[in-house]
């Protein structure tokens, strides 16, 4: 069992939200019912679901022992860019699904891990995600970290929160942009009535999405996203929302795949983040893959 002791940084916040942002990987769901069976206490009493914090309030939080997997290993590629006792950076490949689920049983990250790191990986995320600290959609490339234990899973967890650990992409999007940089600060939750989507919606979560224009070309714009946010499809959804969804994207853009893509040109490029042992800053990069790089040359040669 772990025993985790959490500290609440803003005042009216329902305590199985609060768990639900502060622990990686447990849903809200997942923490009201550690909460109906007591595991969470204020002062060595239980807390209800529905309880209203104060900044300050220290809850102590009992994690059972993560349950035997039920995910085989399996021998699958992986192009590690980084790697060591405590943490693994993969750059991940357009199709390949994070982390098993309905329709994706296996082929995942998540079983090509396992085979490469054995019994190092994690547990805190439980069954179906060991050691996955953020996730990139299937159909996005780039780079995904992951914790081969504990504390440097809840130690990345935290950087997630307070936004010290970075990500950066790169995409192409459909039309120009007429500003060289700004910023989409928009609530994005689940779409209303296809529960496939998400959506730009008020009574969302805030996300914060940072862009930059690295080149225009006819009919195009390749750009820099640096989030602030970690909403799912968070660029994808942003994008579309002011006017350029990203070039390949069938969900939130045109419907028909581009001849040449393996998936939207959306690309996880950088990652920078606090060794969670040493506290050492370190970034590491991956080139963008041969298909995305095809499509700009492509955008090049068609004219600027």
């Amino acid at each position: 069992m772990t025993v985790l002791t959490l500290a609440a940084d803003v005042s009216g916040e329902r305590a199985d939200q609060f768990l639900s942002r502060s622990v990686a990987g447990l849903t809200r769901s997942a923490a009201q019912k550690l909460m109906e069976q007591g595991a969470v206490t204020l002062k060595g009493s239980p807390v209800k679901k529905n309880a209203k914090l104060d900044a300050g309030t220290v809850l102590e939080v009992s994690l059972p022992d993560p349950q035997p997997l039920d995910v085989a290993p399996q021998n699958i590629p992986l192009d590690v860019v980084y790697e060591d006792e405590d943490v693994i950076v993969v750059n991940k490949p357009v199709g390949l699904v994070v982390h098993p689920a309905p329709g994706h049983p296996d082929g995942t990250l998540v079983n090509a891990l396992l085979y490469h790191c054995g019994d190092s990986l994690s547990g805190i995320n439980g069954q179906l995600r060991p050691g996955i600290v953020h996730r990139i959609d299937r159909d996005t490339s780039g780079l995904i970290i992951a914790a081969k234990n504990d504390a440097a899973h809840l130690a990345l967890s935290a950087q997630l929160e307070d936004h010290s650990l970075a990500r950066t992409y790169e995409a192409v999007a459909v039309g120009r942009f007429r500003e060289d940089s700004g910023t989409v600060d928009a609530p994005i939750a689940r779409h209303k009535t296809d529960r496939k989507k998400m959506a730009v919606d008020p009574a969302g979560r805030r996300a914060v999405t940072h862009w930059s224009v690295l080149g225009r070309y006819e009919g195009y714009t390749h750009i820099q996203c640096r989030l602030e946010t970690g909403r799912t499809h968070q660029i994808r959804v942003h994008m579309a929302h002011v006017g350029h969804p990203l070039l390949g994207d069938t969900v939130y853009g045109a419907k028909r795949p581009v001849k040449g893509l393996a998936g939207q040109c959306l690309h996880a490029k950088e990652l920078t983040f606090r060794h969670p042992r040493t506290g050492e800053q370190i970034t590491v990069t991956c080139p963008l893959p041969d298909w995305f790089q095809e499509q700009l040359d492509r955008l090049r040669r068609e004219g600027a």
